[in-house]
């Protein structure tokens, strides 16, 4: 059995993004993000939908059509595939913890 609020590094110098499980047709991420953001010249812009949650902390998406969509615990989003996309806010005092679910 394993725990998503375990084994978290204390000091974070980059997002961490581990895979807790895929297939052929779905990839399941934990991220956890303290102050990270994406980079500011790029979008992501995925071949595949991805359903995400954010478990704890709080955290801003920014969407290229011009919509922000400010996340905190429990808040849940679809974001489409090729919908571009962004991290452009997470909290610095308090590790942000995602599920991610590409499909």
């Amino acid at each position: 059995m394993n725990n998503l609020f375990a084994n978290i590094p204390t000091k974070l110098d980059a997002e961490l993004i581990e895979v807790l499980t895929q297939n052929q047709d779905v990839k399941i991420e934990r991220i956890v993000s303290q102050g990270h953001s994406s980079p500011s010249t790029g979008w992501y812009d995925q071949d595949q939908h991805e359903w995400v949650i954010l478990l704890q902390g709080q955290a801003t998406l920014s969407f290229k059509h011009g919509v922000d969509i400010e996340l905190k615990v429990g808040d849940h989003v679809n974001i489409p595939a090729h919908q571009k996309h962004r991290v452009s806010w997470t909290q610095e005092d308090v590790q942000s913890i995602w599920l991610a679910v590409c499909y």
